[in-house]
């Protein structure tokens, strides 16, 4: 094999000890959080029907599907866990207790270019309420969402989020375009504005040779009202009487008894890619923009009809893993995790061995963590590897300790000494 070939796939990662022990102590703040709003978890199969992702809005979603043929079906890695989420609910639709509040952690995979914070390879915290129609839902879940960058660390001006309403979009757009069939698309192409710029937007909106063909006119009017910031131009976007803008009104109302108001601002830059969003949308970014997306999400209410399913409220997020840690690296807040053991049992020979692993598994009973040495080590290679182990104390099983019914015991931080009575062997 070749050096490259020793690597992971680009965009991929390996999770030697020291980086899993990062990954468990992150995904452990998001259970805590999830765990402390009332969510349970699930999990669904990596591998899905492609059909469930391949929808016709020109989502880049699509275009990244690992996908295959195989035995005569289409199969896709999964490239975003809210699909599968609809896909068990409309399984078990009927049968199940409303609202429904689900947490996942789900590996994600798509074939987009590598840059910092962006892997072909992810993990991300999904928070969803299902069967809630109001607002108060995405109060809670933005709620959540602060709860677990707290927990990580970050200082409240860290992070900001920025909401927008596919609502207020939608009249804006209908006033240029009256197609309904052009939305959706509409949607996609205004959400590459950071990505690409407002020329290149403007272009896809209007070029001959694409599906949507505003007028040049409409297209950069369009795309210079995604400037507007605050309640004040958000009713100046949507009219009277608009139910979008009560939303917005009434989440963020909500948000300030939360404490969160001054986390939390409208954007009508915020689109979101996905093209099955129906109403709030929003996104949480660091402070001071160097990054994409730490979080993303919204209402998604025509989710299930879209698939097959009876109409069902729903709202979620997505929170990554790369970017947070990006972000928690930049600000100093990543956390010393060295590996921790309770002990480790030393036999000096073969003679000794029989007692050592006695004495090993009743600490292990006990429920201690304990790395029995295997080979055949010189006592002090043997001290060495449990100091740089991170073991509390070692347990010498030597030809005077046995013939004694004794271990010696040595805490390493100190290298006080005591004897301990070795465990009668099970019967």
């Amino acid at each position: 094999m070749s050096k490259a070939e020793f690597s992971p796939p680009r965009g991929t990662r390996d999770f030697y000890p020291e980086d899993l022990r990062l990954r468990s102590w992150l995904f452990d703040r998001f259970r805590e959080v999830a765990r402390r709003f009332g969510f349970e978890e699930v999990d669904a199969p990596v591998v899905e029907h492609a059909e469930l992702f391949q929808r016709k809005a020109g989502e880049e979603i699509v275009e990244q599907l690992y996908h295959f043929h195989l035995h005569d079906r289409h199969l896709a890695l999964r490239p975003e866990l809210t699909p599968s989420l609809a896909r068990m609910v409309i399984a078990r639709q009927g049968a199940l207790r409303l609202p429904l509040r689900w947490f996942a952690i789900p590996q994600c995979w798509r074939y987009e270019r590598a840059t910092r914070g962006r892997r072909r390879e992810h993990y991300q915290w999904n928070m969803d309420v299902w069967g809630e129609p109001d607002v108060t839902a995405e109060a809670e879940l933005i709620a959540a969402l602060f709860g677990a960058t707290d927990a990580l660390g970050l200082a409240a001006g860290d992070v900001k989020l920025r909401l927008s309403h596919r609502g207020l979009l939608e009249g804006v757009v209908r006033r240029v375009d009256p197609r309904e069939e052009v939305f959706q698309p509409i949607c996609v192409v205004l959400d590459k504005l950071e990505k690409i710029g407002a020329e290149a937007v403007v272009e896809q909106l209007s070029g001959a040779t694409g599906g949507i063909r505003l007028p040049r006119a409409a297209a950069e009017d369009l795309v210079a009202g995604l400037s507007a910031r605050g309640l004040a131009e958000a009713a100046r976007l949507a009219g009277p009487g608009s139910p979008a803008l009560g939303d917005l009104e009434r989440l963020l109302g909500l948000l300030d008894a939360y404490g969160l108001a001054a986390r939390v601002g409208f954007d009508a830059s915020v689109v979101r890619g996905l093209a099955y969003y129906t109403g709030i949308v929003f996104e949480a970014r660091d402070a001071g923009g160097k990054l994409r997306a730490l979080a993303g999400g919204g209402r998604y209410d025509r989710l299930l009809e879209s698939l097959g399913g009876r109409p069902l409220a729903a709202v979620g997020f997505g929170f990554g893993d790369a970017v947070i840690l990006e972000l928690l690296a930049e600000k100093k807040r990543l956390p010393e995790l060295p590996r921790r053991l309770d002990a480790v049992v030393y036999p000096f020979g073969d003679a000794e061995r029989a007692d050592a692993i006695h004495l090993a598994e009743t600490l292990r009973a006990r429920g201690e963590s304990v790395e029995l040495v295997l080979g055949t080590l010189k006592p002090k290679r043997a001290l060495a590897d449990a100091d740089h182990a991170g073991a509390v104390r070692i347990y010498l099983v030597g030809p005077d300790e046995r013939t004694r019914g004794v271990a010696k015991v040595r805490e390493l931080a100190t290298g006080r000494e005591h004897d301990e009575p070795l465990p009668a062997a099970a019967s």
